[in-house]
């Protein structure tokens, strides 16, 4: 597959700016001052591409985590649809990540993982990816009693609007590199760190995040699509309705689940309305 995706590249152009020019067409300002218009890639390669990536995840889905046709058009679907290039945020270096990086074509696409030695040999073989390593300190068999410590925070060091780069909650990420904290996510994805055993870390810490950020934007007319994958694991569960709420799911499509949040104001201090929370997907 690698040799059918490398051929679309995306730059590090972060802190995009979005302006509408006289035709009608989405023009966008880089970090350089360079302007430039949403490139989308041909119907008929962004068709191919999620076939050709479903078709080997297909063959052994059996024993992978590896996303259904149904999961990548999903996510294909949002990013075809951002009214600009997507700024789009992924947890865990997964068998999509050329994908991803290739569908959202003159986009923002960085990469977080658990693993400095995967990012470093991803970065050396695709000099286009942007991934960074972080360290995720947070175990699965500690779930509920991390859940109970957010509770008793989320009115300080745990609340769903604040500067992440100087958090001390337990399950906040505060090891990204600056920017990206800077950066308005059109899409999140949680397919990461890996959460199968209960010493693994878990993705708590990547949920709780990628809610806060979300929360976080400046501009109150565009949302976030988060997409949690395995979200019919514990951990992912409990989690996503727990920081991206009940209220916000737009729908479950296999083990995929899709939720769009909105801004929220700094004087809030709770992630979701008082009647929320739900403890399965079978019940929304």
């Amino acid at each position: 597959m690698a040799f059918a995706l490398t051929f679309l590249t995306t730059k590090h152009n972060h802190l995009v700016s979005r302006t509408t020019t006289s035709n009608g067409t989405v023009a966008t300002t880089n970090a350089t001052g360079m302007e430039t218009t949403k490139n989308q890639l041909p119907s008929t390669i962004y068709a191919t591409l999620l076939h050709y990536v479903a078709s080997n995840s297909s063959s052994v889905a059996a024993t992978t985590t590896q996303m259904s046709y149904n999961e990548l058009n999903a996510i294909a679907s949002v990013l075809d649809r951002c009214d600009g290039p997507c700024n789009f945020l992924v947890f865990g270096l997964t068998h999509e990540t050329l994908l991803w990086n290739s569908l959202n074509h003159n986009g923002v696409t960085i990469f977080i993982d658990q693993s400095s030695f995967l990012v470093s040999q991803l970065e050396g073989k695709h000099l286009d990816i942007e991934a960074y390593d972080v360290r995720f300190t947070t175990r699965v068999a500690d779930l509920y009693d991390l859940i109970d410590l957010y509770k008793e925070k989320v009115g300080d060091e745990c609340r769903p609007v604040q500067n992440l780069l100087f958090s001390d909650c337990e399950l906040a990420i505060n090891d990204m590199p600056n920017h990206v904290y800077d950066i308005e996510w059109d899409v999140i994805l949680v397919d990461g760190p890996s959460g199968y055993l209960s010493e693994a870390p878990g993705r708590m810490s990547s949920i709780f995040t990628a809610g806060v950020l979300a929360r976080n934007k400046k501009d109150h007319a565009r949302k976030t699509h988060v997409f949690v994958h395995d979200a019919g694991r514990e951990v992912e569960r409990v989690c996503s309705f727990e920081f991206l709420c009940k209220e916000n799911l737009v729908k479950f499509e296999d083990s995929l689940a899709h939720f769009v949040v909105e801004r929220m104001e700094p004087n809030l201090f709770q992630f979701c309305s008082a009647n929320s929370f739900s403890s399965s997907f079978e019940e929304t």
